[in-house]
């Protein structure tokens, strides 16, 4: 049985809360279980009053002939909502995903426009110290706009013995029909951010902080910094016993079609496992 809770917030005063609660019938890990999970998410676009949704989600996660694949699929009694990862671990990682869920701001809530999100990423070593990934993905939203995403990352292990490594993350995205709602749609975006990350194990607990400084431009806009910090940590996984995972992130990145966009977010779970 597992609590968790999500908290964001952004500039324009847009809250979103998300309480779960899971109750697994098979658990041996996150690549190996079967449950429910229930989740009350409470939604407050732009200081407006707080909306509320209920949602039920089926939990799963699989491994077989070198595949792991794990998700949730439900609904919030209106539209099918949830997300699926199917990966393998080989020297030339290959990840497939897809994930649907409602727009967060006021039209989005109001007219219910959902985005569907699809696509692949894909790990390249290119030596002993240095690796690259690529992430092709489509993102289709309610009414017509089709959006279609590139993301390049280009890492390089400084100290290997720390976990240092130097990362240079680059993205794109294209919007079919911008501005069709009130969600950030500009008919470009590119952002380009120099990162630094350290990743350590510790008695088994994972520790990952990264920290990136770049710039961002959107078509018919001037270049303007690109900021982004964030932090992980999770406890060994537990067959019986407790189990804490946690992290927090801030980035500048846009979300909504406002002129400020810092955005915060907070995740905390705890699993209890029999």
């Amino acid at each position: 049985m597992g609590v968790d809770v999500f908290a964001s917030s952004d500039a324009e005063d847009t809250e979103v809360r998300k309480l779960g609660v899971s109750v697994d019938w098979r658990n041996f890990g996150p690549d190996d279980l079967s449950g429910l999970r229930l989740e009350k998410a409470t939604f407050k676009p732009l200081g407006e009053d707080a909306q509320t949704d209920w949602r039920i989600y089926y939990r799963f996660g699989e491994a077989a002939a070198g595949w792991t694949w794990n998700g949730q699929v439900g609904t919030d009694g209106a539209e099918p909502l949830g997300a699926l990862t199917v990966h393998n671990e080989g020297r030339f990682r290959q990840e497939y995903f897809l994930e649907r869920e409602i727009i967060e701001t006021p039209q989005g809530l109001e007219r219910g426009v959902y985005y569907t999100f699809v696509g692949g990423a894909f790990d390249v070593p290119l030596g002993a110290r240095d690796s690259a990934s690529v992430v092709v993905a489509a993102q289709e939203f309610t009414g017509r706009n089709l959006r279609t995403h590139l993301r390049l990352n280009y890492v390089r292990s400084l100290r290997p013995e720390w976990g240092l490594t130097a990362q240079l993350r680059a993205r794109y995205f294209h919007s079919s029909h911008p501005g069709e709602f009130d969600y950030f749609s500009p008919r470009n975006f590119v952002q380009v951010t120099p990162t630094l990350q350290l990743r350590r194990r510790t008695g088994g607990w994972r520790y990952v902080v990264a920290a990136g400084l770049g710039a961002q431009r959107q078509t018919a806009g001037k270049w303007r910094p690109a900021r982004s910090l964030s932090a992980q940590v999770s406890s060994p996984p537990a067959k019986a016993g407790w189990s804490v995972e946690g992290a927090v992130a801030y980035s500048n990145t846009p979300v909504g079609a406002g002129a400020t966009y810092d955005y915060r977010q907070i995740t905390l779970g705890v699993r209890r496992a029999f």
